[in-house]
């Protein structure tokens, strides 16, 4: 009887035990670490972002006191300050194109804020949209021929950085002329002047903020400002990129062309360069050959420095 007794303690006992430690995993599972991510360090902090209290397009104010300027402002904000790569990586190619845009706008008197104009447009990369545009400008066939530019099957100058921003002058110029606001010419390299013009007519206005346009054009001037002001001031909106590793201009030499090159593999070689570089540096090449008519000279850069890389023949 006794060994009986304490057979029933046991069991018990074991039953005891388990109940115990079922309630110690439950308890775990509601109130452990694992159960908790919302207690967990957030990787990052994401808040709102502040407004300047003035600002200014090409020397035009921005009214800013317009609710929806200003809330259209900050959403160009909040989406450029927490799109980290890219950003960033515009920021680094900033380093490397800007100084070859700014003094071709400087000449042409272009106002230094529509470089910020081709860093949304193309984020400084030669890009082709799906509707045809390229280049840094993302000029279209039709407007690259119209402002002096060749576009053919072996040369297209719309991926010609210099030729390019010279081009986009012009049009700034012309559309200056036509509406005598900084604003509105940014609007119309955007939709065209004829829809501009439309929107202009139909609305009895000639602001760009009393317009009320497709959400692109709509947002294109606030998409501009947005990265003027993260690129003027990075780390106040949380881009701390080092100056060390940032891309730096490139170094070349030009080579003046005036005759036809039946293979620009055998021209790279000559020039001691691999076909890549001559065509990296030469984005304008769409083609193995340049045919270049009489009296027609093609300027060739050829890199030098820590850009160049010896051509290493077959077999090498």
């Amino acid at each position: 009887m006794i060994y009986n007794n304490i057979q029933r303690l046991l069991n018990i006992l074991i039953i005891i035990l388990l109940f115990a430690s079922l309630f110690m995993f439950g308890s775990c599972g509601r109130n452990g670490n694992a159960q908790q991510p919302a207690e967990r360090v957030a990787p990052q902090e994401i808040g709102s972002i502040g407004l300047p209290v003035k600002l200014d397009f090409a020397g035009e104010d921005i009214p800013l006191q317009l609710y929806y300027v200003s809330e259209s402002l900050e959403r160009e904000l909040l989406v450029n300050a927490y799109w980290h790569s890219s950003t960033l990586l515009l920021l680094k190619r900033a380093n490397r194109w800007l100084p070859v845009i700014e003094p071709i706008l400087k000449k042409n008197g272009i106002p230094d804020d529509f470089k910020y104009l081709a860093m949304i447009e193309s984020n400084l990369t030669n890009s082709r949209s799906p509707a045809g545009a390229a280049g840094f400008w993302q000029f279209l066939e039709g407007t690259a021929k119209e402002y002096q530019l060749e576009v053919t099957d072996q040369v297209d100058e719309r991926f010609h950085l210099e030729k390019a921003t010279e081009a986009a002058c012009r049009y700034f110029r012309r559309a200056y002329g036509k509406y005598n606001s900084w604003a509105l010419v940014a609007a119309a390299y955007n939709a065209g002047t004829r829809r501009i013009d439309d929107f202009l007519s139909r609305q009895q206005t000639d602001s760009y903020f009393d317009l009320l346009m497709a959400e692109e054009t709509e947002r294109y001037l606030y998409r501009i400002l947005a990265m003027k002001l993260i690129h003027q001031n990075p780390r106040a909106y949380g881009f701390f990129p080092d100056r060390e590793r940032m891309y730096e201009p490139l170094a070349f030499r030009e080579v003046q062309v005036n005759e036809t090159i039946p293979s620009l593999v055998d021209f790279a070689r000559t020039q001691g360069v691999s076909y890549k570089l001559l065509r990296m540096f030469n984005p304008w090449l769409r083609s193995h050959e340049l045919t270049v008519k009489t009296g027609k000279t093609y300027s060739l850069k050829i890199p030098e420095g820590r850009f160049a890389r010896t051509h290493r023949p077959i077999g090498s």
